[in-house]
């Protein structure tokens, strides 16, 4: 489970110093997941700490960064509500567990089976959700405690601000790479801000804003281990388990997504059921020391891809800067304004979203395209969990479709006078009609040959339209025989055998390698 990094002072530096930019980056959102769940702030700021170090340690893509998320912090928020903060605890317990059982069980593999089209969507929603939460950064409470637009003056020193962090971030890297240029964007404006006198919003603010009390602070102590407090007992399994099983979907499909992504932007390989067991750990540790659980963050990862971290070593400084900073220097945290922080989310906005889409709705099939859009739509509207689930199953059925238009068959009378229909194209559960619309039993002579060389049958659908082919042929006494069958094949038409022949001595003998073979 545990690899022993290979170090080099230039990755160390680049990991170190993107380890500190994703820290700055971390805290807000930490703190604002945690108002959606409806905790206090520390419990989200605990996990982003603990989550972040563990999946770093034990996780399956080093460079990536976990913490709480808002796509988990969603889903917590009606447990909290009903049963309180301690329910959550023990959900995200079983939510842990549940996650170490799927990378033991070695089901991190189906992330394979996500559609090209359907990551695409899933990046584009995103960065469009990462935008949109940006722009609550823009509002403030009024006398009456409702959120509004900053007053004219403050708008334009926040967007001058932000212009000035994005551009940072944008030329810098011409000159050097020597420091990442996020973390040099954010101690340039916060210095500005801090001796310029400016007045603009900063994370102590946004903290006492979300919190409404004028004495909150980052400031902090160490998380303390306790087992939550609940009956252990079947009543409690049945509030949780529901939870637990959308907690522990969700984080693993935004974990493996994020792994991907990934993946290809540096073109090596994570693995992914690694990665399940490192989240799965991480969540149980949370449950135990008052943290709010959570996952993969794609927002921060790419932060941090694209400030120079690379290693696990990134995520680790990530991590202990974070509690540094909560119980040391909470103050210094606490003045960085927001729109450098704004500013760096929204360079992660422009460098998540895939531009190309656009041009693919001329170079792509067009139900790819549609899979694209409606995966984006469904991630923006309700989660991501949903949005993947509807894509993978969009984009299975638009799969069947075609592949069902695409059966047909030639036919021939051969020497003995039987007629052989040879059948190109799978038999499954969309082209089994299709299949049955190829044969015509009232005018075929008596006896029939279906070559199967280059079809292939499927499922139960499938064996039961073979079945419905030789009741026709038996109903005007004609009898049916199939060929070039494999031995998978035959073994699932084995209940059709009382009605349909399978002509054996004419089919090859496939020599196919299976595990079994390999002791």
């Amino acid at each position: 489970m545990f690899e022993s990094p290979q170090f080099s002072a230039q990755s160390v530096k680049n990991d170190v110093l993107s380890g500190l930019t994703v820290a700055l980056a971390l805290v807000p959102e930490a703190v604002a997941f945690a108002f959606v769940a409806g905790v206090d702030p520390m419990v989200g700021l605990y996990a982003a700490f603990i989550v972040g170090l563990i999946t770093s340690i034990f996780g399956g893509r080093p460079g990536m960064i976990s913490g709480a998320t808002g796509a988990m912090a969603v889903v917590m928020v009606s447990l909290v509500a009903v049963h309180g903060v301690e329910y959550l605890f023990a959900a995200i317990m079983l939510t842990g567990l549940l996650q170490v059982l799927a990378g033991i069980f070695k089901l991190g593999k189906f992330i394979r089976m996500v559609p090209h089209p359907v990551m695409i969507g899933f990046v584009n929603g995103l960065a469009i959700v990462i935008f949109l939460a940006q722009l609550g950064q823009f509002k403030a409470p009024d006398i009456a405690g409702v959120m509004t637009w900053l007053p004219a003056g403050q708008m334009t020193i926040m967007l001058g601000l932000v212009a000035l962090t994005m551009g940072i971030i944008f030329f810098l890297p011409k000159l050097t790479t020597a420091i990442p240029s996020s973390l040099v964007a954010i101690v340039t404006v916060t210095l500005i801000v801090q001796f310029g006198g400016l007045d603009t919003r900063t994370v102590v603010d946004f903290l006492r804003a979300m919190s409404g009390n004028d004495a909150a602070t980052l400031a902090g102590s160490l998380p303390t281990f306790s087992i939550p407090q609940v009956p252990f007992n079947l009543e409690t399994l049945k509030i949780i388990l529901p939870y637990a099983i959308v907690l522990a979907a969700i984080g693993l499909i935004e974990s493996l997504l994020t792994l991907t992504v990934l993946d290809e932007m540096t073109n090596t390989r994570g693995k992914s059921n690694r990665e399940c067991v490192g989240q799965g750990i991480a969540n149980l540790s949370c449950s135990v020391f008052g943290a709010m659980g959570g996952c993969a963050m794609i927002g921060q990862s790419m932060i941090n891809i694209n400030s120079g971290g690379r290693g696990r070593l990134s995520g680790i400084v990530a991590a202990v800067a974070l509690l540094i900073f909560i119980l040391f220097a909470s103050a210094l945290i606490e003045m960085i304004p927001l729109a450098a922080l704004v500013g760096v989310m929204f360079m992660v906005v422009i460098g998540t979203f895939e531009w190309a889409t656009f041009k693919l709705a001329r170079r792509v099939p067009k139900q790819d395209f549609f899979v694209i859009v409606l995966v984006t739509v469904v991630t923006v509207l309700t989660d991501l969990a949903v949005a993947v689930a509807v894509g993978v199953i969009t984009s299975a059925l638009m799969f069947a479709w075609q592949h069902a238009k695409h059966i047909y068959a030639s036919s021939q009378i051969n020497e003995e006078g039987s007629k052989v229909y040879r059948v190109h194209g799978p038999v499954f559960f969309g082209s089994a009609a299709n299949f049955l619309e190829l044969f015509d039993a009232r005018n075929d002579p008596v006896d029939v040959i279906v070559d199967f060389a280059d079809s292939r049958v499927a499922d139960h659908s499938a064996i039961e339209a073979i079945e419905t082919l030789a009741e026709r042929y038996t109903a005007v006494g004609k009898t049916l025989h199939l060929r070039h069958l494999s031995q998978d094949c035959r073994a699932l038409l084995h209940k059709a055998g009382s009605l349909v022949e399978i002509n054996v001595k004419e089919d090859p003998s496939y020599k196919v390698a299976t595990d079994v073979l390999a002791g």
